[in-house]
């Protein structure tokens, strides 16, 4: 009764904030870019803490860490680590300046914007977005994965309900306030995932009597082929697979559009480098926190439930697992934790697939289209799009038989960043790159990612396929690896053999990378 009560309170003091500041920004959102892009001003701290919230959701801290936690045990915290250098920093560094300016430059709006005037093709920008709306969909479904048993430890309501009410919710303040009301919530969530993991891993590590009584226990599990220290050893019991894990949640953000599109909205150098520092900080405690926490879910290995059919753990009930023994205060910290990470999630994929269907699918095909009618556009798909993933996530939890829509969603983001990750890299430092390039890449992204789709769905057994195939088509972590590193070779292949773009068009795109500015002394020398 007393976890109920302070989750209650807790939920309607954090809903009130979000609508709140959807209704305070609502008149930063009146044209296109303000809209989507918060007019391209918007701070070190606000873009930081959006991406980052945009980045991890309940999926990692239900899903993953429970996964990932039960399969290499501590060592899965190198996922966290990786998210945080490969994923935050090394993405903020290389990616980070040159996406400002040149989709400044180009006035691109989205990723799928930006591939139709770098490479002047609509056919590249409107088939971009539909990969975008093909593969974004049932990634922003599987956002509701794990609320259901956690809601579940405190309140006795349909899981159909948590769904809509996180739903409307989300829609009011993004409707009204667009990428400025996201970016200012995302911040509101971000702090409280902050607070939230250290609070829930300290709470942990003293139900189990400490961090080293904890390893030491940890420590005695058995695993295939050792007698003991799998789980609580520097690389794990697979440390091939979990080099896998690492790549595709790491160097995955690279080529997802709505993780990309934060660097548009960057207002100055400045804040680039703000936002560098506190985006990687924010990565190590969340990520960091999630994969390290869940890295002691054998602890828990009499409580969790499991596959009758298979044996196997329920990956998402071992996180909730964890919990349920820890103090009222506690849980309900988690409850609007794991809500704050999944809505934060949830708004920006939204807004980028709304923003991406609007401007590069319908106003390709309406080329006058006023900007308020725009708006109005991406404000009623925000809603469908908004509507379409809640009803996925609740007809897979009332049929768990429909394994598509599961199965889909694992390959969604080896699909996204397969095809995209390569070409925008390249788009932005290479002026070689060919337009037969980008759609070879698309095709190879979406291809791989069919493949293994129909792989699970079949049951085929892919170890007759040879050991390379074999080994890439046995999980969507490892062909959506390959799929991203493939990427980068067949762009800069393809690009040997086709036909060149016009090299004075192309020189004038880069020319906004040249264009002098003046510094103080203190930031470059004479």
């Amino acid at each position: 009764m007393q976890t109920m009560v302070l989750s209650s309170v807790l939920l309607i003091i954090f809903f009130a904030v979000m609508i709140g500041v959807g209704f305070y920004t609502r008149n930063m959102a009146r044209d296109v870019e303000g809209f989507a892009l918060g007019g391209r001003t918007v701070g070190p701290w606000l873009t930081a803490f959006a991406f980052g919230t945009s980045y991890f959701s309940a999926v990692i801290f239900v899903g993953y860490a429970g996964q990932f936690g039960w399969l290499y045990g501590m060592s899965a915290t190198w996922a966290g680590l990786g998210n945080a250098f490969i994923g935050s920093l090394l993405a903020w560094n290389i990616l980070g300046r040159r996406t400002r300016i040149m989709t400044q430059k180009l006035d691109a709006k989205t990723m799928p914007d930006f591939f139709g005037k770098r490479f002047n093709s609509d056919f590249l920008k409107v088939t971009a977005s539909i990969i975008v709306f093909i593969f974004l969909i049932p990634y922003t479904a599987s956002l509701y994965n794990g609320l259901s048993s956690l809601f579940g430890l405190v309140f006795e309501v349909p899981y159909w309900l948590v769904i809509a009410i996180m739903a409307v919710l989300t829609g009011i303040y993004v409707v009204f306030g667009g990428y400025t009301a996201t970016a200012i919530n995302d911040f509101i969530q971000g702090i409280i995932m902050l607070f939230g993991i250290a609070a829930v891993i300290i709470a942990v590590l003293n139900d189990n009597g400490g961090l080293v009584e904890a390893a030491r226990r940890l420590s005695e599990i058995p695993a295939d082929n050792w007698e003991h220290g799998a789980f609580s050893s520097f690389l794990g019991p697979d440390p091939l697979a979990l080099l896998f894990v690492v790549i595709l949640t790491s160097l995955g953000t690279w080529g997802l559009p709505q993780m990309v599109s934060k660097f548009y909205a960057i207002k100055s150098e400045k804040d680039i480098h703000k936002g560098t520092i506190i985006s990687t900080f924010f990565a190590i405690v969340v990520a960091g926190g999630c994969y390290f926490l869940g890295g002691f879910g054998r602890l828990y290995g009499d409580k969790i439930a499991y596959n009758e059919a298979t044996g196997k753990p329920l990956f998402d009930t071992i996180v909730p697992t964890m919990l349920s023994t820890l103090p009222s205060m506690v849980i309900a910290i988690v409850i609007v934790l794991v809500l704050a990470a999944s809505m934060s999630t949830l708004s920006s994929l939204v807004l980028t697939s709304s923003s991406t269907f609007t401007l590069d699918v319908i106003k390709t095909a309406k080329k006058d289209m006023s900007e308020k009618k725009q708006v109005t556009y991406m404000r009623v798909f925000i809603l469908f799009f908004i509507l379409i993933s809640a009803v996925i996530a609740i007809v897979k939890d009332s049929y768990p038989g429909l394994t598509f829509i599961a199965q889909m969603m694992g390959v969604s983001w080896g699909a996204l960043a397969g095809a995209f990750l390569a070409p925008f890299l390249y788009g932005l430092y290479w002026k070689k790159v060919t337009p037969a390039s980008v759609g070879a890449c698309y095709i190879w992204g979406c291809a791989i990612a069919l493949v293994q789709l129909f792989v699970t769905l079949s049951g085929t057994d892919v170890s007759g396929w040879g050991p390379v195939l074999g080994y890439i088509f046995k999980s969507s972590i490892n062909s959506g690896v390959i799929a991203m590193v493939g990427g980068l070779i067949v762009v800069p292949v393809v690009s040997l053999f086709t036909g060149k773009m016009d090299e004075g068009t192309v020189d004038e795109m880069f020319t906004s990378f040249e264009r002098k500015v003046q510094v103080p002394q203190k930031e470059a020398l004479d």
